[in-house]
């Protein structure tokens, strides 16, 4: 499990996650005392949403999967905090019709952005939703680490696909309709709007390693991931950038 959290409303993280749950409990600070108001889009299973629920915020997960939401909500039950996550179902692409305008104070878009019809419609949508000086935490898929991932494991051809195909896609049968870059990626947040505050690099290692050396020292691998998840060029190759951004 990538995500729990103490009855302290701590969330215990690991290599994977550490990067994004540093930037989010710098968030959740910020506002100390003050239950926010949470949308996480594309939330599945409510591996950030419970946490969060637990810490005191009332969140409300959007995503088209209704098995997704039954675990969900089950998830949610086990963890006592039923009374403050709400699931709908419904797409990224229809998000303007799902929510009111200017009502959240944190959004959370992880792994959305690369199979919605219209990124920049969602991303407008978002930031529709938030009200003013509230947040985003966006995560996207790497191109760099893809392609990477692809040449060392010998698909070079995929990987000569990706460095060219404007939307950073390996190829007809790709899983994924576009990858980002910290660039591109931050270029949909201020089209809508919005001003990039923080990038950082999820995943620098942690999807290098062998399980065995994870296992070995897990502290060690947390620390080199968080030690490089701000630091170009480690930041750029790693499996997915995270971008956090407010609404002025």
């Amino acid at each position: 499990m990538d995500t729990a959290i103490a009855r302290t409303g701590r969330p215990l993280v690991t290599a994977r996650t550490a990067a994004v749950w540093a930037v989010l409990r710098r968030e959740l600070d910020r506002h100390a005392g003050r239950e926010l108001t949470v949308l996480d889009v594309g939330g599945g299973t409510g591996g950030f949403a419970v946490p969060l629920a637990e810490a005191g915020h009332a969140v409300t997960v959007i995503d088209a999967s209704p098995d997704a939401l039954a675990a969900l909500t089950r998830r949610a039950a086990d963890a006592g905090v039923a009374d403050r996550v709400r699931a709908v179902q419904g797409d990224g692409d229809a998000l303007a019709g799902l929510v009111e305008p200017g009502s959240a104070d944190l959004i959370l878009c992880h792994a959305v952005l690369e199979v919605v019809d219209d990124p920049a419609a969602t991303v407008a949508a978002i930031a529709g939703a938030l009200r003013p000086g509230g947040a985003l935490s966006l995560l996207v898929a790497s191109r760099a680490a893809a392609i990477l991932g692809r040449a060392v494991n010998g698909h070079l051809r995929a990987a000569s696909a990706l460095v060219t195909d404007p939307e950073g896609r390996s190829g007809p049968r790709d899983t994924l309709r576009r990858r980002y870059d910290a660039e591109t990626a931050a270029a949909v947040l201020r089209g809508a709007g919005l001003e990039v505050e923080e990038t950082h690099g999820v995943r620098v290692v942690a999807d290098l390693l062998p399980a065995a050396v994870v296992e070995e020292d897990p502290q060690v691998v947390l620390d080199l991931e968080l030690a490089l998840s701000a630091r170009p060029p480690f930041r750029d190759i790693a499996s997915q950038l995270h971008l956090f951004a407010r609404r002025p």
